[in-house]
C-alpha cells in the first residue's frame, strides 16, 4: 500500500461518527493533526475553530481502525502452498488439520515467506484493519512488518520439548524484544501452548518475561484438554509420534491448560489468551483473577470444529475481550468485518453489536496494551480510522447498518490515506473526494 502525500491538518467528516463507549454522532467529524486526532465532534464546530482543509464522506461513516488482535500473517499464502505441495492428508480433526500445517509448511521454502506476510500485511490494511497482534515464528522477519504501516505488537513464538531447540527459539525472541521495539509495533513473547513447549521450560519463560505481554494459545481443542489432564488422546498418539516427540511425553498432570500455566506464572494482565473454547468455570475465575484477556477467533473455531468459546460465561465475569481472524491456514479472509458478522451471527443472545464494535476497536487496542494510542477516535489518539459508506434501510440503528451493510470506503493510517488503486479486491469501493472539497492533486 502506498500513502499518499499527507496535509499536516485536515478535517475529516461524515454522516455519522462512530466510536466504543459513545453513542453514533451525526453530522460528526474529527481533526487530524500531524498523524493524531487532535479534537472530535460536530463538524461545524470543528470548521469554526479550525481553518484547514475538510475531507467530507457524505452517507458514510467514521470508524476507529480495526484491531485484529491474533494473526499469522507468513501463513497467508497457506491455501495457494496446500494446492502445489501435494500433501494428500485431507483433515478432519483439530490434529488432522495440526500435522496437515507441518507438512505443508515444511515444504516451503524460507524464500517464500516474506511475500506470504507482505500480502497479508496488504490484506489487513485494505479491510480497514491498522494494528494487530502477530505472531512472529522466524525474527527475522521482524522488519517486513515495521517498514509497513501496520502498528500494533509483534509477538516472537517459543516452541520446544527439546531443551537446545527450546534455548535457541527463547534466546532469539528475547534479542528480538530487545532490540526491535519501536513506537509503531511493540514487542511480546508467544509460548505457543502448554503442549507444544515442556512444562519444566515455562516457569523459565515467566522468569524472564516480566516486562513483556505474553500470547499463548489456550484450551483449543478438546484435545488439548485430554493431552495436559490425562497425557492421552490423539496428540499423544498422532501429533507425539510425527514429530518425534514421544520421549518428552509426560505422566498425567490432572490439570488444565489454564490451571498448568498459572502454576507457571504465565498468566498476568499483560497475557493474551488465545480462543479459550474448552474453558471451565474454574479456568475462567483463574483468567479473571489474572486480570488476563481473552481473543475469541470464532471463524477460526467454526472451521477447525472445535466447538464455541463460552462466550456468555466470560461476559458474565467481565473478562476482557478482544477479536482475531487467526491465519489464512484456518479462516476465508483476514478481514474483522467478516469476523465481527460471523461473532454477531453466531452470538445473537450473548453480543450486540456494540459489544462486537468494542472487541473489534478498544478491546483489541488495550489487550495489545496500546488502548492509549488507538482503538477509539478520541483527541490524542494516532489517526487510524476508516471510512464506511454505510448500507441497509428499514428498521435497523446506525451500528446495526454499519456493521451489517457497511461497504468500506477509504483508510487512513496515522492522517495517510491511500490510492484507489490499493483497493483492488471487488469487496471493497473508493469513492472520489470532491476536488473542490480538497483541492489538492496529492489526494486523487
Amino acid at each position: 500500500m502506498t500513502p499518499l502525500s499527507r496535509y499536516s491538518s485536515f478535517i475529516a467528516a461524515a454522516s455519522w461518527l462512530v466510536s466504543p463507549h459513545v453513542s453514533p454522532l451525526s453530522g460528526g467529524a474529527i481533526l487530524v493533526q500531524d498523524g493524531v486526532i487532535k479534537a472530535s465532534g460536530l463538524l461545524e464546530e470543528l470548521k469554526r475553530d479550525h481553518q484547514v482543509p475538510v475531507i467530507e464522506y457524505p452517507d458514510c461513516a467514521i470508524l476507529p481502525g480495526f484491531v485484529n488482535a491474533h494473526t499469522h500473517l507468513e501463513l497467508t499464502h497457506f491455501p495457494a502452498w496446500r494446492l502445489r505441495t501435494n500433501v494428500n492428508y485431507n483433515p478432519r480433526r483439530f490434529v488432522d488439520w495440526m500435522i496437515q500445517l507441518i507438512k505443508i509448511r515444511r515444504g516451503i521454502g524460507a524464500e517464500e515467506i516474506p511475500s506470504s506476510i507482505t500480502e497479508g500485511i496488504r490484506l489487513c490494511l485494505e479491510s480497514g484493519t491498522t494494528a494487530i497482534g502477530e505472531i512472529v515464528n522466524n525474527p527475522a522477519h521482524a522488519q517486513l512488518y515495521r517498514s509497513s504501516l501496520l502498528s500494533g505488537r509483534l509477538f516472537f513464538e517459543i516452541i520446544g520439548q527439546d531443551q537446545h531447540h527450546f534455548n535457541r527459539m527463547l534466546a532469539a525472541a528475547l534479542e528480538a524484544c530487545s532490540t526491535a521495539s519501536d513506537r509503531q509495533l511493540h514487542s511480546g513473547l508467544s509460548p505457543h501452548t502448554p503442549y507444544t513447549i515442556a512444562e519444566t521450560f515455562l516457569p523459565r519463560i515467566s522468569a524472564v518475561s516480566d516486562n513483556l505481554p505474553l500470547a499463548i494459545h489456550i484450551s483449543e481443542s478438546a484435545a488439548e484438554t485430554d493431552f495436559i489432564f490425562n497425557s492421552n488422546g490423539p496428540l499423544a498418539e498422532e501429533l507425539f509420534p510425527f514429530l518425534d516427540w514421544k520421549r518428552h511425553l509426560t505422566p498425567p498432570r490432572r490439570c488444565s491448560s489454564t490451571e498448568l500455566l498459572d502454576r507457571a506464572g504465565l498468566l498476568k494482565p499483560s497475557t493474551l489468551a488465545v480462543h479459550c473454547v474448552h474453558l471451565t468455570l474454574g479456568d475462567a475465575e483463574i483468567l479473571k483473577q489474572r486480570g488476563v484477556s481473552v481473543v475469541l477467533c470464532p471463524r477460526s473455531n467454526e472451521r477447525l470444529d472445535v466447538g464455541r468459546a463460552p462466550v456468555a460465561l466470560l461476559r458474565k465475569l467481565g473478562i476482557p475481550l478482544a477479536l482475531g481472524t487467526d491465519s489464512l491456514a484456518s479462516n476465508d479472509t483476514l478481514s474483522l468485518w467478516d469476523e465481527m458478522r460471523f461473532a454477531l451471527n453466531t452470538f445473537s443472545r450473548e453480543l450486540s453489536p456494540a459489544d462486537v464494535l468494542h472487541m473489534a476497536t478498544i478491546g483489541g487496542a488495550e489487550a495489545l496494551g496500546i488502548g492509549a494510542t488507538h482503538g477509539s477516535l478520541e483527541p490524542g489518539k494516532r489517526a487510524d480510522f476508516q471510512v464506511v459508506k454505510i448500507g441497509g434501510e428499514g428498521t435497523r440503528d446506525v451500528l446495526e447498518r454499519v456493521l451489517f451493510h457497511g461497504m468500506l470506503e477509504d483508510v487512513y493510517l496515522a492522517g495517510d490515506r491511500y490510492a484507489a488503486a490499493t483497493f483492488q479486491d471487488s469487496f471493497f469501493r473508493r469513492r472520489q473526494i470532491d476536488a473542490s472539497v480538497v483541492p489538492s492533486p496529492n489526494l486523487q
